[in-house]
């Protein structure tokens, strides 16, 4: 009679083993969905954001030119700088074209930055002063 019981177990968990894998809730899939990509990459981007250095390249001080300089100051700055201050006399100014507020209006001081045109694109603004840093 022992021997009836214990075929009768094996017969139960190869069932349970076959039902397991037929609906995908094998010991594989029950790994991958504790171990999902969206809770790792979470885990990863925390460690990332509280460990993070600025970059030397941006946080090193430049030359203005002095076209350039007439709008920033003539001291070296980090270029991080330089574009928080053209920015801020450019909404100083109102120099943001106001339905398309990615153009901007130059006035003197800007032309000569911006090689004499009237207006720019501000990703075009970018490459035209990165050309007046040294």
């Amino acid at each position: 009679m022992a021997k009836s019981s214990k075929g009768a177990k094996s017969a139960k968990s190869a069932k349970s083993a076959k039902s397991a894998k037929s609906s995908g809730r094998g010991a594989k899939s029950a790994k991958s969905a504790r171990g999902s990509k969206t809770g790792g990459a979470a885990k990863k981007s925390a460690k990332k954001s509280s460990g993070r250095t600025a970059n030397a390249a941006f946080m090193r001080p430049v030359q203005p030119s002095p076209a350039l300089a007439e709008v920033v100051g003539e001291a070296p700055l980090p270029r991080t700088e330089v574009t928080k201050k053209l920015w801020a006399y450019i909404k100083k100014n109102g120099l943001q074209d106001q339905k398309n507020k990615r153009m901007i209006k130059a006035d003197e001081a800007l032309k000569n930055v911006f090689g004499g045109k009237a207006t720019v694109n501000m990703f075009e603004m970018t490459k035209l002063v990165g050309k007046h840093l040294k």
